[in-house]
């Protein structure tokens, strides 16, 4: 129907209304002794009107009435009681008096009659959506706010291909209720049963504030139905207004590993970087980038993206300059092995913070290739340390890993000799210098998570090394939400752990990916391989000798520092380039765990 087909409508079922109203309200009060007639009249026609100037001055001639709601309930009610008012203001000034009882019948038949008229439209449309079979039969578990929303956003969108037909709720008050029509029917004890007597088709769980754990033992259950199962988003990303709460989406592996995110001191971390200049390498990197998202919600004044690959700084600068435009980005392309390059850098733009997280990571391909580990982690970040050091910098983060501890490749090794590096130009420095060392980053480029997905959607096998290996595991987000935490509370020289939780074993992530992407391990396989160069069964993220029991922040520990000779590494870069690639693992491994002689003799004094 065009705008003026429905206009004209409006107006005529409004008019034929208002003028019933009057009439009819006046006959119920005194059906044989009428008010005077031309006084009848004439209040209908100033109650006419006044009822569509302000129809019009209320809109109701310009809201869709199929998704009525309690707005426009109040609108109604507004227009009708104002109209009815200005008749009541015209018959004291007419006729010096006011027929109130026939004006109060009036006002009620007035509002019954506009509101049933109105929401007529949206009672035929519910019954519509609410009978078209066609639709996937959905149990959405959560009966709360979370819950609600969802059953409204499904029930009111002609769009969606979900329809709700019962809530799981764990809470005995809400049982054998209704919400919007639709029945509590049951706990999420009773997922599997539910979902087969009420043939669901499609499961939502609707509590953005569920726990780790508690998502898990609910997935758990509804993996055992073979249905499609759905989320809402998590609280966090609610509150910070990066996803609506009716954004459904897949469940995702992340959803189901690591624990709880740790709340950190925003307020604290706010006053360290609003106004600042902050600089990040690496910042086209999976942690850098996020380190930079997390940066800018704090306001710095300006922001440095410094990067060795064109593409992905590019990509990260857009990103920050529409999502905030009045911060100050700038893109450097600069490789952290340019000694003189970083100098420059660092004088040039006198950064307040910098954040280091350029970095080799592959184990496998670092094992191949040490001379490259040396040159990026090793020597990347001593250039980093020092041009930082030049520049005055208040405080530099380095962002380090588990494999760093008891290290078993060259990886963990040059990123353990890299952490030595940080904690010795915490000594010699006004600088604060400090270490941040976390686990495996899910989702982050190389890791396990990308390659098991792509082995899934090429029908697999899905290849583990080994049935035992265990890998602790964290969020993107979080693990560049520590990094700024360290920034904050540290003192200098330390080396911040994340309490990760328990690892996970590999295999059961394997499993994990392949039941959320719908397959069993009779569709894809598992396969084990054999382990790698390098790698180790477990990880570990403090060494024994660094052990500090006490935690500094919730769930965040601060690792000893033991002695550093920063000879024997001045010496082992001196010589990397003359060293056979055998030689150059041994000799950093024998560095990163403290065996060569100058770390002993260090030690001892």
């Amino acid at each position: 129907m065009s705008y003026r087909s429905r206009l004209s409508l409006l107006v005529l079922v409004d008019s034929v209304i208002v003028l019933l109203s009057i009439f009819i309200g006046n006959w119920l009060i005194a059906p044989t002794a009428t008010i005077w007639l031309p006084a009848l009249a004439a209040s209908a026609l100033v109650l006419f009107a006044s009822h569509h100037i302000f129809a019009h001055f209320f809109k109701l001639y310009k809201r869709v009435w199929s998704y009525a709601s309690i707005r426009e309930l109040s609108a109604i009610f507004a227009a009708v009681t104002f109209s009815v008012a200005v008749t009541g203001i015209f018959q004291i000034l007419a006729y010096q008096a006011v027929f109130s009882r026939t004006l109060l019948v009036t006002w009620m038949l007035h509002i019954l009659l506009i509101g049933a008229s109105r929401f007529s439209w949206r009672v035929y449309r519910d019954y519509q959506l609410k009978v078209d079979h066609t639709k996937r039969r959905t149990l959405i578990i959560g009966a709360g706010n979370g819950g609600t929303m969802v059953a409204r956003q499904l029930t009111s969108s002609e769009m969606s291909e979900l329809r709700p037909v019962a809530f799981i709720d764990d809470d005995p008050a809400k049982q054998q209720l209704e919400i919007m029509g639709v029945p509590v029917v049951g706990q999420s004890d009773c997922i599997p049963d539910i979902v087969r007597d009420k043939e669901i088709e499609h499961v939502i769980i609707a509590i953005p504030s569920l726990s780790k754990q508690g998502l898990n033992d609910i997935f758990e259950k509804c993996a055992h139905t073979k249905v499609k199962t759905q989320i809402m988003p998590s609280m966090e990303d609610i509150m910070s207004g990066r996803v609506n709460v009716s954004q459904i989406r897949d469940v995702q592996v992340e959803d189901l590993l690591g624990r709880d995110a740790v709340k950190l001191e925003n307020e604290k971390i706010g006053q360290k970087l609003s106004g600042k200049t902050v600089l990040v390498t690496g910042a086209g990197g999976s942690i850098g980038s996020e380190v930079c998202r997390q940066i800018a919600r704090f306001t710095p004044g300006r922001m440095i993206l410094l990067g060795h690959g064109e593409n992905s700084i590019y990509t990260v600068e857009m990103e920050m300059r529409t999502k905030y435009p009045a911060m100050l980005v700038e893109a450097v392309i600069a490789d952290v092995q340019d000694e003189s390059r970083m100098y420059e850098v660092m004088q040039e733009h006198k950064p307040d913070v910098v954040y280091h997280a350029a970095a080799h990571k592959h184990v496998p391909l670092m094992e191949k290739n040490p001379h490259e580990a040396i040159k990026n982690n090793v020597i990347g970040t001593k250039n980093a340390a020092e041009a930082a050091n030049a520049a005055e910098v208040s405080s530099f983060v380095m962002v380090s890993t588990d494999k760093a501890v008891n290290p078993s490749s060259v990886m963990g090794a040059s990123k353990r000799i890299a952490e030595m590096i940080v904690q010795h130009y915490d000594r010699v420095s006004d600088t604060k210098f400090v270490a941040v060392r976390f686990g495996n980053v899910l989702g982050s480029r190389g890791s396990v998570i990308p390659l098991f997905k792509k082995q899934i959607a090429a029908g697999g096998p899905v290849t583990v090394t080994h049935p035992d290996m265990t890998r602790y595991f964290m969020t993107i987000p979080e693990a560049s939400r520590l990094v700024l935490q360290a920034g904050t509370i540290a003192k200098g020289g330390e080396t911040f752990v994340l309490d990760m939780g328990e690892p996970v074993k590999i295999v059961d992530l394997a499993k994990n990916l392949i039941k959320l992407s719908g397959f069993t391990q009779d569709d894809i396989p598992i396969r084990f391989t054999g382990m790698r160069d390098g790698e180790k069964l477990f990880e570990e993220l403090l060494g024994e000798n660094e052990v500090h029991q006490e935690q500094i922040y919730p769930m965040i520990y601060r690792g000893k520092t033991p002695p550093v000779n920063i000879s024997v590494i001045d010496q082992l870069i001196d010589d990397y380039m003359l060293t056979s690639d055998n030689d150059l693992r041994d000799r950093m491994l024998d560095i990163a765990h403290f065996k060569e002689k100058q770390l002993a003799m260090a030690a001892a004094k």
